[in-house]
C-alpha cells in the first residue's frame, strides 16, 4: 500500500485503488425495474478498500450523494492530483477504518461513472440510451447494490453509510433488506423530498431541457447542452450551501475589480465562484445522468413505498441499529426531517442514536472536516462491532 499522507492528519490514505465493474444479465435475465421496464445487461462500477475477513463479516457499503462516485478514497495513480471524495472518513485509522473494515463504493444505476445509464450503449440499438433510458428509483438503485454484495459472497454488511441522495440508500437498504444489515448510518437525509426540495431540482431539470443542444436528450454526437447542465449545477449548488457559508466566503465582495462593471459579467464573487461551479461540473458529468438521478431522488417516499403512508409502519420492516446525524445549517434536508425519521424508528423500539451538529456549512457539511461527526461514526461502529462479537478497535 502507498504512503500517501491523509490531508487532515488523521491517518494514512488507502493509496493506489482501481476501479471494478461488476455486470449482470448479459444473457438478457436483467432487473425489473420499478417503472416497469425491464434493464439488460447491467453494470455497475465500483472500488473496496481495505481487506474482507474470513467469515466475510466486516464489509461496509459507502453509498455516494446524487453527483458521486464509486471513487470513495485512495488515488488512481502516483501522480493523481485529487483522491476519492471521501478521502477524510475512510483509511487506515480513520472513521471508516480499512485496517479494520472492507469498504465498498459503487456508482448507482442511472449515474455516469462507469454503472449502467444514459450514456450507456442501448443493446437494441448500440447507440447511447440517452433519453430512452428507463427512469430508475432509489429502490432500483439498491437492489442493484445487493446483486453486487451478493457477488462479493457477503451475506450481511457490518454497516450501509451514506450522506444525502446516498442516506436515502441506506434508509432504503434497512428496510428493504433488514436481515442483511447490522447498522445504518444515514446522514444528512430525509425519507421523502419537500416540495421545495423537488421545486430546485425541477428548476435544474428545465435549465437542462431548455438548452437548445440537449435534443431531446439524444446529444451524444452533436454537442452536450453545456449550459443547460452548469446552470442547472449552479441550482443545486446553491442548496448545499447556508447563508452563514456563503456570507462567510463572499458576502458580497467583488471579483476582480474595484467597482460595478454595470454589464452582466460576473461583478461579485459569488457569482464567479457558481459560474466556476457549472463549468468544472460539465466537464465530469452527462446531462441526461442529472435528470435521472434527480428524479429518483424526488420519486424517493419510503412511508408510501413500505409504509401505505406512514412512516412507524416502514420503519417496522427494519431491525439494525442507527445512527442518525444532521446538521444545523442544512435547509434542503433540516433536522425537523431527521427528527421525524428518528421519532418513528423508536416507535418501533429500535436501536437508534441521534445528534445534530452544530455547523456552519450547510448541507454539504457531511463532506467537511468535523471532529464531532468523525468521532460519532467511529464510536457508533465500535459499539456495532461488540455487538456483533467482532469487538471494538482493532478487533477485526
Amino acid at each position: 500500500m502507498s504512503e500517501y499522507i491523509d490531508h487532515d492528519k488523521t491517518g494514512r490514505s488507502v493509496g493506489l485503488v482501481r476501479k471494478h465493474a461488476f455486470t449482470f444479465g448479459e444473457s438478457g435475465q436483467g432487473m425489473d425495474l420499478d417503472c416497469g421496464r425491464t434493464l439488460a445487461p447491467v453494470t455497475l462500477a465500483f472500488e473496496t478498500c481495505g481487506t474482507l475477513n474470513e467469515d466475510k463479516s466486516n464489509a461496509i457499503l459507502v453509498c455516494h450523494a446524487l453527483t458521486g462516485d464509486s471513487h470513495v478514497a485512495g488515488y488512481y495513480s502516483e501522480d493523481d492530483p485529487k483522491p476519492g471524495w471521501w478521502e477524510l472518513m475512510v483509511g487506515p485509522g480513520k472513521p471508516l477504518d480499512t485496517d479494520r473494515f472492507f469498504i465498498i463504493c459503487s456508482n448507482v444505476i442511472g449515474g455516469c461513472m462507469g454503472s449502467t445509464g444514459p450514456v450507456s450503449p442501448d443493446p437494441e440499438t448500440d447507440r447511447p440510451y440517452g433519453a430512452r433510458f428507463p427512469v430508475v428509483t432509489i429502490g432500483d438503485m439498491v437492489r442493484c447494490q445487493r446483486r453486487l454484495v451478493d457477488h462479493l459472497g457477503i451475506d450481511k454488511l457490518l454497516a450501509v453509510v451514506g450522506g444525502s441522495v446516498g442516506g436515502m440508500q441506506v434508509l432504503e437498504w434497512s428496510v428493504r433488506y433488514p436481515e442483511r444489515v447490522h447498522a445504518a448510518i444515514p446522514l444528512a437525509t430525509t425519507t421523502k423530498h419537500s416540495a421545495q426540495a423537488i421545486a430546485f431540482n425541477e428548476v435544474a431539470r428545465q435549465a437542462i431541457m431548455a438548452d437548445p443542444t440537449w435534443n431531446g436528450g439524444d446529444y451524444y454526437e452533436t454537442g452536450r447542452p453545456e449550459h443547460g447542465l452548469a446552470v442547472a449545477r449552479m441550482i443545486g449548488h446553491i442548496t448545499y450551501l447556508s447563508d452563514e457559508s456563503m456570507r462567510h466566503k463572499f458576502d458580497r465582495r467583488l471579483q476582480d475589480r474595484v467597482e460595478l462593471s454595470f454589464d452582466f459579467e460576473a461583478d461579485f464573487q459569488v457569482e464567479s465562484y457558481l459560474r466556476y461551479q457549472g463549468n468544472k461540473f460539465v466537464e465530469r458529468f452527462d446531462a441526461n445522468s442529472f435528470l435521472y438521478l434527480t428524479k429518483a431522488a424526488d420519486y424517493f417516499n419510503l412511508e408510501n413505498h413500505y409504509g401505505e403512508g406512514s412512516l412507524v409502519a416502514a420503519f417496522s420492516r427494519a431491525s439494525c441499529k442507527y445512527l442518525v446525524i444532521s446538521f444545523t445549517s442544512d435547509w434542503l434536508y433540516p433536522t425537523y426531517q431527521s427528527r421525524t425519521m428518528v421519532k418513528a424508528m423508536k416507535k418501533n423500539g429500535l436501536d437508534v442514536s441521534f445528534c445534530e451538529i452544530e455547523a456552519p456549512w450547510g448541507h454539504d457539511a457531511f463532506l467537511l472536516p468535523n471532529e464531532r461527526l468523525s468521532g460519532l461514526i467511529r464510536g457508533f461502529l465500535n459499539r456495532v462491532c461488540n455487538g456483533c462479537g467482532l469487538g471494538g478497535d482493532h478487533a477485526v
